[in-house]
């Protein structure tokens, strides 16, 4: 499908205004809406990419800044290590009950709008992969897609670093695609083993894939991106939301678990 990527919204927080880019099928009628978040640097380029092509392939795609409070609206942080820095100082800057307010006020922004069925779905890059499986516990949320979420292993989001996503990962009743490079320095295999035994635990509706690839390896720019790994991972998550999100039932009664390694 034709995309069309200028519309922005800033959207109600407890916590101040929060910029929401809105990448969505320019043909008019009602689709499916899924969040998309990003890394540690905003809304750069790359993401605008992937939401560009999830948007192609039938979404309404919600991009929040998740850095609002502490940034200028429109703030992009550079791939260079002064925006590395900040993105890392803000990541554990922020309390965690803000992101879950920031998660609310999306989803509830989709689920409004007259160009979205309602059906929704969440995504998520780095940090952004952390953002989704906390999303995920919302419980209109029918899909998720994180991508090398960093933190979750060591409770190590938010203010004080001591966030309880591996305790709640029960709370996630939608499908799950996990997915990791086995040469990220980020999650080491001991942290992605000790979240795949926490999911199988709480009987997560799961998917669940390691490549031979580094981190960041999805973003088309700089040294690690792979686009090999890229397309082939992409094509999982967009099999994921047609099915959980596009045509699945709207029921997120738990199923077995489907464990890919």
């Amino acid at each position: 499908m034709i995309v069309t990527d200028t519309e922005h919204v800033d959207l109600t927080t407890p916590t101040g205004p929060m910029r929401t880019h809105i990448v969505r099928p320019a043909a008019q009628g009602k689709y499916p809406g899924i969040v998309l978040y990003s890394e540690i640097f905003q809304v750069t380029a790359p993401i605008r990419r992937t939401a560009a092509q999830l948007a192609g392939h039938g979404y309404v795609v919600a991009v929040p800044e998740i850095y609002h409070e502490y940034e200028p609206l429109g703030t992009v942080l550079a791939y260079d290590q002064a925006g590395s820095d900040r993105g890392n100082a803000l990541k554990t800057t922020k309390p965690v009950r803000a992101y879950d307010d920031d998660a609310r006020a999306v989803l509830a922004h989709l689920a409004s709008r007259d160009d979205c069925n309602g059906r929704l779905g969440a995504m998520g890059i780095c940090i952004g992969g952390h953002l989704a499986f906390r999303c995920a516990m919302n419980p209109e949320v029918l899909g998720t897609v994180c991508f090398y979420a960093t933190d979750i292993h060591k409770g190590g989001l938010g203010l004080g670093m001591s966030d309880n996503s591996y305790e709640r990962a029960g709370e996630i009743k939608g499908e799950l695609l996990m997915v990791w490079g086995r040469q990220d320095p980020h999650i080491p295999t001991e942290g992605r083993m000790k979240v795949l035994n926490r999911l199988n635990e709480v009987g997560t509706r799961l998917n669940w894939h390691e490549v031979n690839g580094a981190h960041a390896f999805l973003r088309d720019e700089g040294v690690r991106y792979d686009p090999e790994l890229a397309r082939s991972m992409f094509g999982l998550a967009l099999e994921l939301f047609h099915r959980a999100v596009a045509v699945g039932s709207t029921s997120v009664a738990q199923s077995p678990v489907i464990a890919n390694h």
